[in-house]
């Protein structure tokens, strides 16, 4: 797998580049933004690591430009800064992970590993056009789920929602976020919608609905899908 490392600071980025050659990977370094955004175009690479605060261009519009063009490759952000709202900016620009510095190599490895894995089950799962949430496999196209020898029929919302939610999985997902991919558009007049049908999907694919295990309320801030 070849990592494109972005870091401006010379020892993070060789200590980096360092430790994960020798887990077998293929490494390019660039210690800018602008570089980043370069070599990402020129060398193709399977995963990415970026810092934020870097010189020439920030990680944070990095990851905005290649989001534009590349939903899929796994980015994970690293950073000094430790701020929740640093975090949730990252996550929503569409990062998989973000860590703050200072950081164990260890931990980095286990992260890279763990991205990997999961994006290789979703490329795999996404050419057989269904994707499974908790017990249940969900078939987008067919508008429907399945529980064992049990279908559920959805609607085209209850879907997108479920979309959103698996593809952000163990992470927090706003109520914007929701919004967004259910209808498209980032805010609606009467924001009891969205719970509306929250409670509508939950009584569908909840085993108890009033103990909701797949669609967890993460107070003030949206909803949850753990991933066992």
């Amino acid at each position: 797998m070849k990592i494109l490392i972005a870091e401006d600071d010379l020892n993070i980025r060789q200590g980096l580049e360092k430790a994960l050659a020798r887990e077998g990977y293929t490494l390019i370094t660039a210690e800018n933004g602008k570089i980043a955004l370069e070599k990402y175009q020129l060398e193709k690479p399977d995963f990415i690591i970026l810092d934020i605060m870097m010189p020439e261009l920030d990680g944070y519009s990095v990851c905005r430009e290649i989001r534009k063009n590349n939903e899929h490759i796994p980015i994970i952000f690293l950073s000094a800064k430790d701020e929740e709202i640093d975090r949730v900016v990252g996550l929503e620009l569409g990062a998989d992970d973000y860590i703050s510095k200072p950081f164990g190599i260890h931990e980095i490895r286990a992260r890279i590993k763990t991205i990997a894995r999961r994006c290789l089950r979703n490329a795999t799962e996404k050419t057989d056009n269904h994707f499974t949430f908790g017990d249940l496999i969900v078939y987008p196209n067919e508008l429907c789920a399945t529980r064992g020898e049990q279908k559920l029929e959805l609607s085209l919302r209850e879907i997108k929602i479920l979309e959103c939610l698996y593809a952000h999985r163990n992470q927090v997902v706003t109520r914007d976020m929701l919004f967004n991919a259910a209808w498209g558009y980032e805010h609606i007049p009467n924001s009891r919608t969205l719970d509306q049908h929250i409670s509508h999907l939950r009584k569908a694919i909840e085993l108890d609905a009033n103990n909701p295990q797949l669609i967890r309320t993460v107070h003030g801030m949206g909803y949850r899908y753990q991933e066992n």
